[in-house]
């Protein structure tokens, strides 16, 4: 029998992206909610208990109201919303994370999927910490740059159909340095200091480009950006999603690299020799991929025993 899926809120962004990659498979039922009850909670209620696995892409508020609804022991989640990333009982979805977290995915009746900017962060900033070399309690700088499709369709629309002047250069924002991807990027990673971290927003339609600095001097023992490139290569050695660039990064970084995809590639750029120098680690990933819907397709495989890759 073919396992039943639920998309409850479809018709966001990623809940868009998450039903166009299922769409076409034929090995799971995608059960659909009539466009007019999509609000009605009893019929919602309905096919959250009618699943044998529902993805949440709801606001933090309807994601929890949405699980409040399920009464079964059957039904598995998974959560795209930020409002159970660091709750407990819940899985964080990112099957690369250490050795063990697949297994941990697999076994979960509750999984978080993980945040886009999180990704990127925490993708650069867990292997360090858990290798040794960066210090929990380091000062860490991380900057974000992404496509304007990481605002869901309110950002969407005002970017292609009521543009200003000042959307077409890179907008800072979360300048009150309390984005709200924090909480899981300390959470996961196990620092003990939050990072100062800046997104951006620019005029491109999705990728991301994640960033960290590292100063070699503040690091554990004596490090290059050629020994942090090559822990990060050991570290994520056999991974078939995410990849190292074989040589320190030159010249230039797009940040719409593997649109499309539910890839993640990490560059080292820096001062390969000079231990009293300085690294930066670059994440790039598809913010609607990796960041989002693939994450999600990508755990909902592992949690059902498919390929992890199927449809990615």
């Amino acid at each position: 029998m073919k396992p039943k899926i639920y998309i409850d809120g479809q018709e966001g962004t990623t809940g868009l992206q998450i039903y166009e990659r299922l769409g076409g498979r034929d090995d799971i039922e995608l059960l659909q909610i009539d466009p007019d009850k999509r609000k009605d909670v009893n019929e919602r209620k309905k096919l959250l208990n009618a699943a044998d696995l529902v993805i949440l892409c709801l606001p933090d508020d309807a994601a929890r109201e949405a699980v409040s609804l399920i009464e079964n022991s059957a039904t598995r989640v998974i959560d795209a919303s930020t409002a159970h990333r660091t709750a407990p009982g819940w899985t964080y979805g990112f099957p690369e994370l250490n050795k063990g977290q697949r297994e941990a995915i697999r076994a979960s009746k509750r999984v978080a999927n993980p945040g886009c900017h999180a990704v990127g962060c925490i993708s650069l900033v867990y292997p360090l910490v858990h290798l040794g070399i960066l210090p929990a309690d380091y000062p860490l700088t991380c900057f974000s740059l992404t496509g304007y499709s990481g605002g869901g369709k309110k950002m969407i629309h005002q970017y292609e159909n009521e543009k200003t002047p000042d959307l077409d250069a890179p907008r800072l924002y979360g300048l009150n340095l309390r984005h709200k991807h924090l909480p899981e990027i300390v959470g996961v990673t196990g620092l003990r200091r939050s990072p100062v971290f800046v997104p951006v927003v620019d005029d491109y339609f999705s990728g991301m480009a994640t960033t960290i600095t590292l100063h070699h001097s503040m690091l554990s023992g004596k490090h290059s950006a050629s020994s942090i490139r090559d822990a990060y290569a050991a570290y994520y050695e056999g991974e078939r999603f995410i990849t190292v660039a074989p040589a320190l990064g030159e010249g230039y970084l797009n940040a719409n690299w593997g649109v499309g995809t539910n890839r993640l590639e990490i560059t080292v750029s820096g001062t390969a020799d000079d231990a009293g120098g300085a690294t930066i680690a670059t994440a790039r990933f598809d913010n609607l991929g990796k960041g989002a819907s693939g994450s999600a397709v990508q755990n909902m495989n592992l949690m059902l025993g498919f390929d992890e890759g199927l449809g990615l």
